[in-house]
């Protein structure tokens, strides 16, 4: 009786940690009925527990002008061009946070862009135990190209820099 409720939860609670790092934008739809507001956005959680960080700013807002290529590094287009030979290889390349939620899962989870590329292959998703960047920060990013991974509940991804070292850049550089 205890095994399938603490499998529900654990369930529930991946569903909702990885809510903020899903590939698509939140959109609302003017024809669906408004539902009341919560109290509270942390009504129902248990006092004193931490509240799910809220997804950062949206990608629009930051400036991808005059980002340049990192040393020995490659682009996010070529990155995404070469998938399939970087698979497992560590790979270096320089950008932007466009996205960064906090400890789920127990990493961070960041959204960079560096300008190159088109919709679907401008956006690299990078996993790291390092300090969490703003949005907007320059970063770079060196950490293994990994493919096709699955984390259940629907959060997949084509491509994924996981475990990464990532180092903010100064303003400037």
């Amino acid at each position: 009786m205890l095994r399938p409720a603490i499998g529900s939860l654990l369930a529930l609670s991946l569903a909702v940690a990885l809510a903020g790092c899903s590939k698509d934008s939140a959109t609302t739809d003017a024809a669906a009925p408004s539902a009341a507001a919560p109290e509270s956005p942390h009504a129902g959680m248990p006092a004193g527990a931490p509240p799910h960080p809220m997804p950062a700013a949206p990608t629009q807002a930051v400036d991808l002008t005059g980002i340049a290529r990192a040393e020995g590094g490659k682009t996010i287009a070529e990155v995404f061009a070469e998938k399939d030979q970087l698979a497992g290889q560590p790979v270096v390349f320089r950008g932007k946070v466009v996205k960064a939620n906090a400890n789920i899962m127990g990493k961070n989870w960041l959204h960079i862009r560096d300008g190159s590329g088109e919709e679907g292959t401008n956006d690299l998703t990078v996993t790291t135990g390092s300090d969490l960047p703003n949005v907007g920060d320059t970063v770079v990013v060196t950490g293994p190209v990994m493919l096709n991974r699955d984390f259940g509940m629907g959060y997949t991804y084509d491509i994924l820099i996981e475990d990464a070292v990532v180092t903010v850049e100064a303003a400037g550089v």
